[in-house]
């Protein structure tokens, strides 16, 4: 009788478990939670805890927080602009130099912070493993823009060969005839020749790239700033998630109290409780 009793507890739950499924399937990200029906997948030191995604847009000067937003979408790549863009709005400014890390780095969020006239300075993510594999890296492949062509380690040109659109983005194809003959394809190469591919707007990209060069201490910048305020609400929140439920709530109710009280301390530890309170008064 217990037996029967176990196995029926098991198909009830199997058919809950089921009927989750089919929600989970049904939602356009396939994710589902069934504590927060906004909350998804965050993906934090190679965890997909459920949560929310914080953005925020820090001053270089004063450490304050001239804008944020809650997002439920695990990564930062799309926010970029975004962000930017709040920042320069609420900082009531036209020139705007905004600093991120690797994880921003998208090359459609940064050309469209370029047609905005802002300055992004975003490092690339390290992401081919041809240096590990002992192989030449597309570093190694110089672009000569008057000739639109690229040339190789072994002197050689990659001519462009053909456009795809890929991802929803134009890429042009390079490559050079000399590869098969070449003594250097086996440091280059697995391939009949080594394809060299370059999105319509890579000037752009180039361009940032060569700004961080100029600017080594970009990062540095980027990280005693931004990750300031980010440590101190920690240190006021605690090892807890956030309290309330739904991105709405969390958002322009929790969040933003967080960053109201956040400013405001610093705006009294920056110019005094009596010059705030005459200016909020004035």
């Amino acid at each position: 009788m217990r037996l029967e009793e176990k196995i029926a507890t098991l198909k009830k739950r199997l058919q809950a478990l089921n009927e989750l499924d089919v929600k989970m399937q049904a939602a356009p990200d396939k994710q589902l939670s069934l504590t927060d029906p906004d909350a998804r997948s965050m993906k934090t030191r190679g965890t997909g805890i459920g949560g929310y995604n914080m953005q925020t847009a820090v001053d270089t000067k004063h450490h304050l927080i001239v804008a944020h937003e809650v997002t439920n979408v695990g990564n930062d790549r799309s926010q970029l602009s975004t962000m930017a863009k709040q920042a320069r709005t609420a900082m009531g400014t036209q020139e705007i130099t905004v600093i991120a890390d690797r994880g921003y780095f998208k090359g459609e969020e940064i050309l469209a912070c370029h047609e905005a006239g802002i300055t992004a300075l975003v490092p690339k993510p390290l992401t081919s493993n041809n240096k590990a594999k002992g192989l030449f890296d597309k570093q190694d492949f110089p672009y000569v823009a008057d000739q639109d062509e690229y040339h190789c380690p072994a002197g050689q040109v990659l001519i462009k060969r053909f456009t795809s659109i890929e991802q929803g983005k134009t890429l042009h194809t390079y490559w050079s005839s000399a590869c098969k003959a070449c003594p250097l394809k086996e440091k280059c190469t697995t391939s009949t020749e080594r394809r060299v591919k370059r999105w319509e707007h890579e000037a752009v990209l180039e361009a940032m790239q060569a700004r961080l060069q100029d600017t080594p201490e970009a990062m540095q910048i980027r990280k005693q700033t931004v990750e300031h305020p980010f440590g101190t609400l920690k240190a006021w929140m605690g090892a807890t998630h956030f309290q309330m439920k739904t991105l709405d709530h969390v958002s322009t109710t929790e969040m933003s109290l967080h960053v109201l009280a956040y400013n405001l301390k610093r705006v009294m530890k920056i110019l005094g409780i009596a010059p705030l309170m005459q200016a909020m008064n004035a």
